[in-house]
Order: structure tokens, then C-alpha cells, then sequence
């Protein structure tokens, strides 16, 4: 009977052990594994310092309004506001929306750095002026016409991969403190000017593709072609019959200085059609 007791209050002893292991994994909190699959990516951290060169390459300040489209534990988010910028992550995976707001928290900007559980192809980040991210080819691709929607202007800087054919304004590579994924690239939002516009006595036919402009000038009954046209952001170039045409274009007018030798004057269109 002795032993009958004692073993039974072994097995008590073990079960109250157990149970206490098994409650302690109940509340771990979770923790991501590099390489886990999601929704629409699989999840591997930026370097830290690619996120900061990212955001130098951005130029954030606390004016901006930064977003982070499939946010993982909210890194980018959080390295923005501590800029003082806005910041909004949007993930998929509830545990990973807990983590990133846990760690804004103790980073002290839970205040600025905001994020909620969705579906990035679904979401709406219309009012970004930085776009700060770390997607697969094909997500960005899909992407592409909500990005061009974007106010001009608008910065997109992401990791490594391209956007489809949207050459990058800028792109550098991290030599130091990096070992993989160690490439960001600037992309800015450019203005649509695609179509004919009205300018003085003249005509302006304009082509576009993203930020590359191509077109004729027709003024005096002679047209020439445009060369070396580009946008960045609302800011326009290019040169046509022998002078050179810089402005900044606003909604469905354009204008700015032509210089041909030494002699400068200024110049503006409307958008005719």
C-alpha cells in the first residue's frame, strides 16, 4: 500500500510537471523561422542595414507616409518610424501582425508604426509617399498598376528584385556588413504625360514608358524628335531640335525653361488629348 501511494503520487508529481511544460508552449510567444511559407511569399528577413540604406535612398523624413506590403515582423515599418515617419505594415499571417506590433511596442514607436492582418493585392495604399519593400518578381509585377497610380513623386525602394521592366532610378549594393540580400533599388513614381499636348504655336506628341519619354515636337510646320526624355517624379527633360527642355508637370499642364545655346526662355503645354 506504500508503494501503491507513492507511485500514485509520483505519477501526480509528473502530470503537474507535464502540464506546467505544456501550458509554458501554449504561451510561447511565436517566432518566425527564416524560409516559412505564406500567402503569396516566403518570409526571409531584410539586413538591417539594407533596410536603413533603403530608407536613406527614400530620403524619409517625418513628413512621409510609409508603407510595407507583406510587412513579416514589421522591420521596415518600424525602422521608418523610428525616423519619425508614419509607417503601415500589411501582413497576412495574423502571428506575424502580433509579433511586428509586439516589437513596435518596445521599440517605443507603437505609435507611428501601425499593422494590420490583409491581403496586399487588396489593399489600399493610395496616400503613401514611400513605398519600402521586400517582394518576389511576380507579386510586383502584379502590383505595377497600383504603383503607377501613386501620387508622382511617390519613392518605391525594395530588395533586390526589379519591377518587371520599370528600370530603377537608382540602384546600390551594400559591400560591408551584408551578406545576402544585400542590392536596393529607388524607383520614382513618375508623371503620365503619354498623349498630345498644346504647346504655344507648336505641338507636343508624347509616348512614355514609366519613367522613359519618347515623341516629336511639331512647331513651324517641321518636327523633330524628342530626345533623351525623363520623368522623375513631376520633373520632365528633354531635348528637341537642338534645345534643351526642363519643367515640371502638374495634372494636365507642363511648363518650365527651353535653352538653345546661350539663350533661355520659358516654356509651357496643355494637354489636349
Amino acid at each position: 500500500m506504500q508503494v501503491t501511494r507513492h507511485a500514485g503520487g509520483l505519477s501526480l508529481v509528473l502530470w503537474s510537471v507535464l502540464a506546467a511544460v505544456l501550458a509554458a508552449q501554449a504561451v510561447k510567444p511565436f517566432e518566425p523561422v527564416v524560409g516559412q511559407e505564406g500567402k503569396d511569399v516566403v518570409w526571409v528577413p531584410t539586413p538591417q542595414s539594407l533596410v536603413e540604406k533603403m530608407l536613406d535612398m527614400a530620403a524619409v523624413t517625418p513628413q512621409d507616409f510609409v508603407v510595407d506590403l507583406g510587412s513579416g515582423d514589421g522591420r521596415n515599418v518600424i525602422a521608418a518610424a523610428r525616423r519619425g515617419a508614419r509607417a503601415q505594415g500589411v501582413e497576412y499571417n495574423p502571428d506575424m501582425v502580433e509579433l511586428a506590433r509586439r516589437s513596435a511596442a518596445e521599440a517605443g514607436v507603437g505609435d507611428r508604426a501601425t499593422f494590420v492582418q490583409g491581403d496586399m493585392f487588396e489593399a489600399d495604399f493610395s496616400k503613401a509617399t514611400v513605398m519600402a519593400l521586400f517582394l518576389l518578381p511576380d507579386n510586383l509585377r502584379r502590383l505595377t498598376p497600383k504603383f503607377l497610380d501613386l501620387r508622382p513623386g511617390t519613392r518605391i525602394v525594395g530588395n533586390t528584385f526589379g519591377i518587371g521592366d520599370w528600370l530603377p532610378d537608382q540602384t546600390e549594393r551594400l559591400e560591408d556588413n551584408c551578406e545576402s540580400w544585400c542590392t536596393a533599388l529607388l524607383w520614382i513614381v513618375p508623371a503620365k504625360v503619354e498623349g498630345v499636348w498644346r504647346l504655344g504655336d507648336g505641338e507636343l506628341a508624347l509616348a512614355q514608358s514609366f519613367q522613359m519619354v519618347s515623341g516629336t515636337l511639331t512647331a513651324g510646320g517641321a518636327s523633330r524628335p524628342i530626345a533623351n526624355g525623363q520623368l522623375r517624379g513631376e520633373e520632365i527633360a528633354f531635348g528637341a531640335g537642338g534645345a534643351a527642355y526642363s519643367g515640371r508637370v502638374s495634372g494636365n499642364a507642363m511648363s518650365g525653361t527651353v535653352t538653345d545655346g546661350s539663350t533661355s526662355r520659358p516654356w509651357s503645354a496643355t494637354r489636349a488629348r
